[in-house]
């Protein structure tokens, strides 16, 4: 069985899907590797090093696909490249299978049976898969991080003989994977840190690294919804919005973090609010790909709005490539390590395994997903 690894085609992008590591694992199960040339760049693993762990470089995409049975990438692969990939071969990547229709009518046309990472169900057993977790994971700690960048001011209290610098106030809005890492590494910074989130079991995990959490006056909902938080009801967007407005104009740094898989990501900060914020304070949009949870923000851009920036950095986990590129490449690994037979090294897949009909997308040409034919 011959996988292939593919130089992603977006500039912006500076992921890859497997690395030496992984590489290593999938060779002692029995599979070949072929990496494109220059794949793993951007990320720091070079050419050699895939090498070194038993794989081949390929000169071109092409070569790299030819016979793969497996190919591997971090994104959709764009329509001219759908060309090249073998008919009847598993592509396995985030896919944005939920947003990007035309994309997944592509791949069925294109005769690939596709796996869509991010589509992954939240069980115990998948955890090790959950590309969504991992990355957003490292969106958390960096949007932080960006926000330090932007801020003209010191994140911890400082008392020195010249008088005392207050410590900065942090407002994460929205509690999963990535609100809660940028809860801890604000604290760690030294800042004054609240968080807000509509399910109840957020309360205690803010808690439980530091920062106080700020109860939105609704109903509390669990984590029936497969761990994602639902769509609030109008009425409950109005009383989370009258909480929130008394609470921004006293923080310095916003982090927004509130997706809803599939759909656009609901407004948390109005113009009103932003522009209720002092001077030189910083808010950073993790959702600004998604529409944006903050009026004014543009994906791939820094507004300045009454002297408060908005940051909109794109595909954020990108930008810490190197550890992003190690985690989406071990979720791949744990995805794929249990559908390769040990003894001969060929993929067999269990099409009744709940991992593989939460992630199925397209097969025999067609697009199969329960989320994408239901509709």
């Amino acid at each position: 069985m011959k996988i292939a690894v593919l130089k992603e085609q977006d500039p912006a992008e500076h992921r890859v899907a497997a690395t030496p590591e992984t590489v290593k694992k999938l060779k002692a199960l029995g599979a070949e590797i072929a990496v494109e040339a220059g794949a793993g760049a951007d990320s720091n693993f070079l050419d050699a090093a895939y090498e070194a762990e038993g794989a081949s470089i390929a000169a071109t995409a092409a070569d790299a696909l030819s016979g793969s049975e497996i190919i591997l990438k971090i994104a959709p692969p764009a329509a001219e490249e759908l060309s090249t990939y073998p008919k009847g071969a598993s592509l396995i990547a985030s896919l944005n299978a939920l947003s990007d229709r035309p994309g997944i009518d592509a791949l069925a046309s294109a005769g690939l049976t596709s796996f869509a990472m991010e589509l992954m169900p939240r069980i115990t057993r998948a955890q090790s898969m959950d590309i969504l977790s991992s990355q957003s994971n490292l969106a958390g700690y960096k949007a932080v991080l960006d926000a330090c960048a932007e801020f003209g001011r010191a994140l911890p209290m400082m008392m020195t003989a010249a008088g005392t610098i207050p410590a900065a106030r942090v407002f994460i809005m929205g509690a999963g994977v990535a609100g809660l890492q940028a809860v801890a590494t604000a604290k760690r910074r030294g800042a004054i840190v609240t968080a807000t989130d509509v399910r109840a079991a957020a309360k205690e995990q803010v808690e439980s690294l530091g920062g106080k959490f700020i109860m939105v006056d609704i109903p509390a909902q669990d984590d029936s919804a497969g761990g994602y938080a639902r769509a609030l009801t109008e009425d409950e967007q109005a009383k989370q919005a009258e909480l929130v407005a008394g609470h921004v104009p006293k923080q310095d740094i916003i982090i927004t973090t509130a997706l809803i898989p599939g759909r656009q990501a609901p407004q948390l900060m109005s113009e009103e609010m932003v522009k209720s914020m002092k001077p030189g304070s910083v808010i950073v949009d993790l959702a600004v790909e998604q529409g944006g949870n903050v009026a004014g923000s543009k994906p791939g851009e820094i507004v300045i709005v009454d002297g408060v920036k908005i940051v909109g950095h794109r595909n954020v986990p990108s930008r810490l490539a190197a550890d992003a590129s190690s985690l989406f490449a071990k979720n791949l690994l744990n995805f794929l390590s249990p559908f390769i037979d040990k003894e001969s090294g060929s993929l067999n897949i269990n099409w009744e395994d709940e991992l593989v009909t939460g992630t199925l997308v397209t097969k025999d040409g067609a697009v199969v997903h329960p989320r994408l034919t239901d509709s």
